[in-house]
This record gives C-alpha cells, structure tokens and sequence, in this order.
C-alpha cells in the first residue's frame, strides 16, 4: 500500500501549503478553517495545534511567502551588484508577473482585506515592505546613485503598479515597462 503525498507530509506543512493556494486563487476572507482542514487533510484539533487563529495562519502564511522571495533576491545579490543585481530583481518581479495564475502580489492583496495597519497581517505585510524598500535602496546604493533612498521609494511604487498592471493588463507589457523605468530612474 503506498501512501499519498497528503500523508508523507507534515499536517503544518499541509496547511501552510493549502492556505497559499487557497488564500491566493480565492482571497483570506472567502476561506474559512474549514474548507483549510478538510483540504489539508488534518482535523480542527490539528489545526488549531500549529495555530492559534486564522489569522495566526494568514500571517505564517505570509512569512512563508516572504521567506521565498527573500531567497530569491538573496540569490540574485550574490551573483550580481548595483546595476545588475537591481535589473536582475525587477527581471524577477517581472517574470512572475508572467507565470500562469497570476493574481497580483499576495501581500498587496492581504493588505486589501485587513485595513487595520495594527492587525498582525498589515504589521507583517509592512515588515515585508520595509525589507524590500531596504534591499533596494542597497542596491542603488552600490550602483553608484546620489539619492538612493528616493529612487528606491520610485521603485516599491513601481513594483506595486506592476502588480496590479501584471494582474489587470498584459504582463508581458508591464515586466518591459517595469525594468525601462528602473534603467531611467538609476540614470536619473
């Protein structure tokens, strides 16, 4: 008897996993515990075991969701610096404007259904900003621009504009738009 890949892996895992999916494809709100446990495979007890509420998953969910991006760009900057490791970032942002299901940013769309900058998810979500903001301004930083600061604020707005524009229009479109204008803004 072989066993399936929902009994191979670890129930916190499972649910991490089918909340990603789920909270991605449909939205937080319209995914109750539920519809979590009963396609994770695990019981309210188990759920409730790894995390004290939904939001306590919303915002591990998130964590997760940081955590690969933050791999991701940790990648890019040891293979490249300054110019090319900011080109190489927005190449990334680009191109998973482009994958198939693509629905916009996970925490811009979090964001949209807590509006209390308090809640534990906006506090998360304004960690994951701020990191980003951070690595950007690095960057710019080591390409040798004067004022940093201000084109890596030009850049979370043009990163969250190619979100939606990559959700709303044709992807292909905002990901050569996207790295355009971080090659105008590094000249600036």
């Amino acid at each position: 008897m072989t066993t399936g890949a929902t009994e191979r892996t670890h129930p916190k895992e499972r649910l991490l996993d089918t909340a990603g999916r789920l909270f991605y494809a449909r939205g937080i709100q319209a995914v109750g515990v539920e519809q979590l446990v009963t396609e994770a495979g695990v019981t309210r007890a188990t759920f409730y075991r790894h995390f004290s509420s939904k939001d306590g998953l919303v915002v591990a969910y998130l964590e997760a969701r940081g955590a690969r991006v933050e791999d991701a760009v940790a990648v890019i900057l040891h293979a490249h610096q300054g110019r090319d490791a900011l080109l190489a970032i927005m190449d990334m942002i680009g191109d998973n404007l482009c994958r198939p299901g693509f629905r916009g940013c996970g925490f811009l769309n979090a964001a949209a259904e807590y509006p209390d900058p308090t809640h534990p998810v906006r506090v998360r979500v304004a960690e994951h900003r701020r990191w980003f903001h951070g690595v950007l301004r690095t960057v710019v930083h080591d390409a040798g621009h004067p004022d940093p600061e201000r084109v890596a604020r030009a850049l979370v707005v043009l990163r969250d504009g190619a979100m939606v524009g990559g959700y709303l229009d044709d992807p292909r479109a905002i990901r050569t738009t996207l790295r355009e204008a971080a090659e105008t803004l590094l000249a600036s």
